[in-house]
């Protein structure tokens, strides 16, 4: 009956919390942190389940093995120590003593064991823990990581939106992970416990008094309301409702955003994530099988205007497959500055001349729905754009994100704007648009473009497992500048993410995984 009466009183004071920011009162005297996002979460499990929807109040319910700073050096987290072993074969994690889940039975190296060969199972990202073989759990404290091959982004692959540590006791139930009930209701080790998901609605999650990281979390509750648009959000912000905002993306209103009174933006954190906003070729079909065809329409797309016009100079070029944030970008490429003339001589020389109408061939060019920033306005720029090099550009809409996947994920596009992000370390979030082996008819942020070159094959086969930090460097290096060359791509901008914040805000998490880690620092002064 304690316990029943607890969670009612949880919910009641939640309740009146939500109440309370309803009605437009800035609640400051309570110790509640009020997150605003327009991400939806199917659920609270990202051990089955990518995208920062799911990541942002997964990293505060569940702890990870490591965490990262805003160097890309890994810190300890639920693993107290870390060592390689065995020629980089066996990663040993010792465990710390204290930690306890929400329901207070212990984390023990089962726990890890289990949730490691889980998300392997289950999570989307197929080359995140590819090259483990199995963990071994000889003491409570300690998991020995052995893999088939030396894997050098296991690191980053332990870390809070990758590797959520999951209760065995309660997920190793033989209930299948991915449509497991307790991902509405999830018992994690984190920050901060869960109390009440209404999915499109809110998310409640209330302090963890027995957090292992003494002195955290300074928040008695957080509170995720989800809205519907940007629009809805960002009224909500000008009402002083909402707190904090991150992965802000909405650029036209950032300016005004800045000038309110009591709020801050910041473009610190989250370099990790990695977001692209590219131009993807079909290069299975005529005429984008000819490298030269793709790289005319690279030549012909003015990235400056798309940057400082488009998008009011918030946004960066992108050169290549791999973000500037990462320690494996190189700029040394071909960057495409716009140039008519050779876009129009490379379409000669592909045999594409233009006809009595002055254009050379037709094709369409299809966009990510619910961007229209990045995605849609860019593509109407297109349009206009290689008109003038001859290509008849229709522009295909997508009434919603399932038909534009099934579109993209079934090769039946000519064109498609897309963003796309790196997710810390190539080998999870860059291989698996490049290599030949992941041409995977019906799945969306595979190979879609079914570009295949065996070098590059070899040289991110090469990188996967390279331990020198140096070497693969060198190998990511001219792997860009291929890719790059051949233009299965035309890379065009930085996607970027802002948090916007109550001034009174502390402690913001700006490490390289930003809002997608555990906010177990944030505190209000």
């Amino acid at each position: 009956m304690t316990r029943r009466l607890s969670i009612r009183a949880a919910l009641a004071a939640s309740a009146a919390v939500l109440a309370c920011f309803a009605s437009g009162v800035f609640a400051q005297a309570q110790n509640t942190l009020v997150w605003g996002t327009s991400q939806a979460p199917r659920h609270l499990n990202p051990a089955v389940q990518s995208g920062i929807a799911t990541m942002m109040p997964g990293a505060q319910i569940f702890a990870s093995p490591l965490r990262f700073d805003d160097k890309w050096n890994p810190q300890p987290y639920l693993a107290e120590s870390w060592s390689f072993q065995d020629d980089g074969l066996s990663l040993l994690l010792k465990l710390v003593p204290n930690a306890t889940f929400h329901d207070g039975r212990p984390v023990t190296s089962e726990d890890v064991a289990f949730s490691i060969m889980t998300i392997k199972a289950n999570h989307p990202f197929s080359s995140m823990l590819a090259a483990v073989d199995r963990v071994d759990t000889p003491d409570p404290r300690i998991a020995v990581i052995r893999m088939k091959q030396p894997h050098p982004a296991i690191l980053y692959a332990l870390s809070p939106p990758l590797c959520p540590i999951l209760p065995k006791h309660v997920y190793g139930d033989g209930i299948d992970p991915k449509n497991h009930p307790k991902n509405n209701a999830p018992v994690g080790s984190g920050p901060y416990k869960f109390v009440e998901f209404k999915p499109g609605e809110h998310i409640i999650l209330e302090k963890n008094p027995n957090f292992f990281i003494k002195g955290r979390p300074h928040f008695d509750r957080v509170i995720f309301r989800i809205f519907k648009d940007s629009n809805a959000l960002l009224l909500a912000l000008e009402r002083r409702e909402v707190h904090y905002v991150p992965f802000w993306s909405d650029l036209a209103s950032l300016d005004a955003l800045a000038k309110k009174p009591g709020l801050l933006i910041t473009d610190k954190g989250g370099e990790a994530i990695g977001p692209i906003n590219w131009l993807a070729f079909n290069t299975k079909r005529k005429p984008f099988d000819d490298a030269r065809v793709r790289q005319a329409v690279s030549f012909a797309v003015d990235r400056e205007f798309i940057t400082r016009k488009l998008h009011a100079g918030r946004t960066k070029v992108a050169t290549g497959p791999i973000a500037p944030g990462s320690p494996f970008y190189t700029g040394a490429v071909e960057t495409y500055k716009v140039n008519l003339e050779r876009a129009n001589k490379l379409l000669d020389d592909a045999g594409l001349r233009k006809g009595a109408n002055a254009m050379r061939f037709a094709a369409a060019v299809d966009f990510l729905p619910g961007n229209n920033e990045q995605q849609k306005n860019v593509a109407e720029y297109l349009k206009a754009q290689l008109k003038k090099i001859g290509v008849d550009l229709t522009v295909r809409s997508s009434p919603d994100f399932p038909t534009w996947a099934k579109r993209v994920g079934g090769h039946d596009f000519d064109m498609t704007m897309d963003s796309v992000f790196n997710w810390g370390d190539p080998v999870i979030g860059v291989h698996r648009t490049y290599l030949s082996s992941n041409i995977r008819q019906g799945v969306i942020w595979s190979n879609t473009q079914s570009y295949s070159n065996p070098k590059v094959d070899d040289l991110l086969a090469r990188a996967g497992v390279e331990r020198n930090l140096d070497k693969r460097k060198a190998l990511y290096g001219e792997f860009q500048k291929i890719v790059v060359a051949e233009a299965p791509i035309a890379f065009i901008n930085l996607l970027p993410y802002y948090q916007v914040y109550d001034k009174s805000l502390k402690n913001l998490p700006t490490t390289i995984w930003g809002a997608a880690a555990p906010i177990d620092e944030m505190r209000r002064e």
